[in-house]
């Protein structure tokens, strides 16, 4: 674990730089120091984070640039967003009735706790997620959104990995002051769990952090638990590391599997 350790404290550092936020999704709530701004760009910019980077980034100019004019607070509580049409294409499959489903969720939300951190205090961050779903679900009649994935398990489906949700918290949450913003004093980044795609769990997987197959919940606890014994105070900081792994290849993936050995 010392020479696996070592490893991705090294791609920790590589990755976890200035030069890492300009090609990410994280510019976006980088560019607001309002703290609705960022907390809003952050929820934003974490549900289209899917697909091409270079789509996602385009995506996000157009729906903060474009829709938003760059002041999402203000134009999510003006409900200036009503008057979009529903088949206006954002990103992918998310369109303009997404976009007005998470903009009426977010007023409702702003006018009731001020902050989405409220509900995220003062519990497990699988149920901030659950508590955000709900909140959502309750400013649009009921309906839930495919957009924010479900954390708890349903008949025949296991709980979603919740990566995106995962991914807003480290930015919202971790508290280094480079790559993430840190802005969020009631959550603890010890408590974090690791924003699992298909890629972080290959290479997990392929270092023996991993057993499960599935890309599920319970993947992203067990993953998370490792991480825990190398950084308990940090664990997510290794989402930068394993990226970077994955980024270096097979070849390189194998050298230090076997000098784990």
């Amino acid at each position: 674990m010392e020479h696996l350790r070592t490893v991705l404290d090294d791609k920790f550092t590589h990755y976890n730089c200035k030069e890492f936020i300009k090609n990410d999704p994280v510019s976006f709530p980088h560019s607001f120091t309002r703290r609705e701004d960022v907390e809003i760009a952050a929820l934003l910019a974490s549900v289209i984070a899917w697909g091409n980077r270079k789509m996602i980034l385009s995506s996000g100019k157009k729906m903060f640039g474009q829709i938003m004019h760059s002041a999402p607070y203000d134009y999510v509580m003006s409900g200036e967003w009503e008057e979009l049409d529903d088949r206006l294409n954002i990103h992918r499959t998310f369109f303009a009735c997404d976009f007005k489903y998470i903009c009426r969720g977010l007023r409702s939300i702003f006018s009731k706790y001020g902050t989405m951190e409220a509900l995220f205090m003062s519990c497990s961050v699988w149920d901030g997620i659950e508590n955000l779903r709900r909140a959502m679900a309750e400013a649009n009649g009921g309906a839930v959104t495919r957009h924010i994935s479900n954390p708890v398990a349903q008949k025949g489906k296991p709980a979603s990995a919740c990566k995106r949700m995962h991914m807003m918290l480290r930015w919202l949450c971790r508290k280094d002051g480079v790559v993430d913003l840190g802005i969020w004093q009631g959550v603890s980044q010890a408590e974090l769990m690791i924003p699992l795609d298909v890629h972080v769990a290959r290479t997990a997987r392929q270092l023996g952090l991993v057993t499960r197959k599935q890309n599920d919940r319970k993947t992203v606890e067990e993953l998370t638990a490792q991480l825990r014994k190398l950084s308990p105070d940090d664990p997510v900081k290794y989402d930068f590391a394993l990226f970077g792994v994955g980024e270096a290849g097979d070849s390189f993936i194998e050298s230090i599997t076997n000098n784990t050995k």
